[in-house]
């Protein structure tokens, strides 16, 4: 809902339970008022009645008052937004209308020494709290001809209320090691995240969490903040001299130049979104999951099939009959979709070649996919392969033909990374060639899924014979979201994961066009859990790609688990199985298919449920997550390890009706919901690595 008042200076917009409001002052001062509980439209007026403090000539009225900072004029913050042209830098902006429509509100002003007017962009979703906010510069004409430099131009700066002191959150990591979960107090100055690699990136998720340090799972005041982009991108979360703290963010890293804007033409930054509740980081995490499964991921009403993978049981060495060998045992197991990972194009035998020629190997599978896909669609299974079209290995027909085509300096060597190239997807001439390889891929066969995987980061960003080659950054990714909207408008049956090296490539804008991520590329089942702790901060399971691959881990650590522990932790996402069935005995693949099973019953549960975490993972004891739907609970519990045999305390359970009572199917066993989440429930979970899931169902 959006109110206007103040004599039409001053904007409420309110969801379910928060409210956000904005006032334009008489001298164009565009300050925040409001980002908190629900209010009224007479509070916020009350609020904009309130005079400034005064400045002096070292601190700025205006800092940390401003919505959004721009460079230039009484200002000393970090600015959102910075402007240069052959003679001047620095915005000077004037308020000329505002617009309301449907769920958004757009604020326009004007800077006529660049001649560029500036847009803001607040939209909140029926039945939601999160803020969507954006910001479009477009230069206008009017007889003028040089070009403007955006060297920063960020979605939005959210103002946070002045509280004692702050805690800041946010998913740190590396390759192998995502989303790990970090709490700690803000301090004066600056606390900067971001990629500077040309995608996402696994040492940070675009997400932030800021609290005044007494909020927990479920309770206390938490706001946070996500931003919907898959290339360089950076959030920064000042603390300023007063104690008030504002966060900006946006595409690109540093402030070395964005885009450069001829006459006529425009930028839209990419949505930076924010969200206030005062039920605690869960409730904060669930409202997230909503907005994206309704807002956010295509046909999210879809559920997301158990899956096979066949790369860590073949590697490279892919063939068309010992894939039917690995297709008949997953679709006796009761897999749902089987996937071809690498090796099977090009004269990729290893990862030496091929990338770019996406046509099936000759020798491999001399008549194409077509024959194996029917072959697995007959099993009753789907149908999918991996792909990389960002890259090209020098040892291909692509790079043979067309070695201008990738990321280069000239006269620099062409740094390689698992011996590939990245192609620059700013060019419409790559773009138009990818289309017409993928396109024809996916009508050579009935392929009904695509993995599509970035396996290195941009290291010589370089564009030869481009005037600005810094655009690179920004529409390599606009060509890869245009690529993929494409494929996805001519085959709408196919779906498509993200993936990056793992969890490389993990945000909301990614997530708008792909119908899963892969979370981590290792698969280890106990260092999953603290991995996708942090991913659920954000992210619903309902993205979350999970593997149950063979012990020992052959991967990483080689730890071995039991094929229960691994299953249970792959059951907190969408499950998938990735290790060499053909390796499995008879009693493990029936003692899968019987974990298989029991995930198809619970998947409505984990993968729209509202999620509860109940003991985070970590110090070596019992960790736990529930998800409720409905009358229908399912609690996932994992043992790391048992000392001295001490018993493991109870999970007391959340978001149930205490005056109704709850049956376990499995054992028929019944129990109060009062005394589910006063005392708990008892796990039994003994020893080291155990796990178990528990079903309750309302009667």
């Amino acid at each position: 809902m959006i109110e206007t008042g103040g004599t039409g200076r001053l904007w409420l917009l309110s969801g379910p339970g928060s409210s956000y409001a904005v006032h334009l002052t008489e001298r164009d001062e565009l300050l925040h008022l409001h980002w908190g509980a629900r209010i009224q439209l007479a509070d916020a007026e009350a609020l904009a009645a309130e005079p400034l403090p005064d400045g002096s000539s070292f601190e700025s009225a205006l800092d940390g008052h401003e919505e959004y900072p721009v460079e230039g004029g009484p200002r000393f913050v970090r600015p959102a937004l910075s402007v240069r042209d052959a003679t001047a830098r620095g915005t000077e902006w004037c308020f000329e209308e505002a617009e309301t429509e449907d769920d958004e509100l757009r604020l326009h002003f004007h800077d006529s020494v660049h001649h560029l007017d500036l847009t803001l962009h607040y939209r909140v979703r029926a039945g939601s709290d999160v803020v969507e906010r954006w910001t479009t510069a477009t230069h206008v004409a009017n007889g003028h001809t040089g070009a403007v430099e955006l060297l920063r131009a960020d979605s939005a700066a959210w103002t946070l209320p002045e509280r004692d002191g702050w805690r800041l959150s946010h998913l740190h990591g590396r390759w192998a090691s995502e989303t790990r979960l970090a709490r700690t107090a803000l301090t004066a100055g600056e606390k900067v995240i971001g990629s500077r690699r040309g995608h996402t990136g696994h040492h940070h998720l675009p997400w932030i969490g800021l609290d005044a340090g007494d909020a927990g799972e479920e309770q206390g005041e938490v706001w946070t903040a996500a931003l919907a982009w898959s290339g360089s991108w950076r959030i920064a979360v000042q603390q300023l001299p007063d104690g008030r703290v504002q966060a900006t963010g946006g595409a690109g890293h540093d402030d070395a130049g964005l885009v450069l804007l001829e006459p006529g033409e425009s930028f839209t930054t990419p949505v930076f979104a924010g969200l206030h509740t005062d039920g605690g980081f869960g409730a904060a995490s669930r409202a997230w999951h909503a907005y994206q499964l309704a807002h956010v991921i295509p046909d999210a009403g879809q559920p997301r099939p158990v899956l096979y993978n066949s790369w860590e049981a073949t590697r490279f060495d892919v063939g068309e009959e010992q894939q039917r060998e690995l297709a008949r045992r997953a679709a006796a197991m009761g897999v749902e979709l089987f996937v071809v990972d690498d090796g099977w194009f090009g004269a990729r035998t290893s990862d030496r070649a091929g990338l770019g020629d996406w046509t099936a190997n000759p020798d491999r599978f001399p008549n194409g996919l077509k024959p194996l896909a029917d072959d697995v669609h007959a099993l009753g299974m789907r149908f999918g392969i991996w792909v990389e079209p960002e890259m090209v290995n020098p040892d291909s027909d692509l790079y043979r033909a067309h070695p201008d085509w990738v990321q280069h300096h000239t006269g620099r060597r062409r740094t390689e990374f698992r011996n590939q190239l990245i192609l620059n997807l700013a060019r419409e001439d790559v773009r138009e060639y990818l289309w017409e390889q993928l396109d024809a891929l996916l009508h050579s066969a009935p392929v009904d899924y695509v993995k599509w995987d970035f396996n290195r980061c941009f290291t010589d960003a370089g564009w030869p014979g481009e005037p600005y080659p810094q655009r690179l950054w920004v529409d390599h990714v606009q060509g890869l979201y245009g690529l993929l909207d494409r494929l996805r408008a001519a085959h709408p049956g196919v779906a498509f994961e993200s993936c990056s090296g793992g969890g490389g490539r993990v945000d909301l804008g990614i997530l708008s066009r792909t119908d899963q991520v892969w979370t981590s590329d290792n698969t280890d089942p106990l260092d999953r859990l603290p991995i996708q702790h942090g991913f659920s901060q954000l992210h619903p399971a309902r993205v979350m790609a999970a593997w149950v691959t063979d012990s020992p881990n052959s991967m990483l650590n080689h730890r071995a688990s039991s094929l229960r522990f691994r299953f249970v932790s792959a059951m907190a996402g969408v499950l998938g199985v990735g290790g060499d069935l053909t390796a499995w005995s008879e009693e493990e693949l029936a003692e899968a298919k019987d974990w298989v099973e029991l995930y198809k019953a619970i998947r409505p549960v984990v993968q729209y449920g509202d999620l509860y975490r109940l003991r985070a993972p970590g110090g070596g004891g019992l960790s736990a997550v529930q998800y409720v739907r409905g009358d229908e609970i399912v609690v996932l519990a994992w043992l790391h390890s048992q000392s001295f045999g001490e018993p493991q305390p109870p999970l007391r359970l959340r978001g149930l009706d205490p005056a109704s009572a709850y049956r376990d199917p499995a054992t028929g066993t019944v129990h109060r919901g009062a005394v589910l989440a006063t005392r708990g429930l008892r796990t039994g979970l003994v020893g080291d690595l155990d796990a178990a899931v528990f079903r309750l169902r309302g009667i």
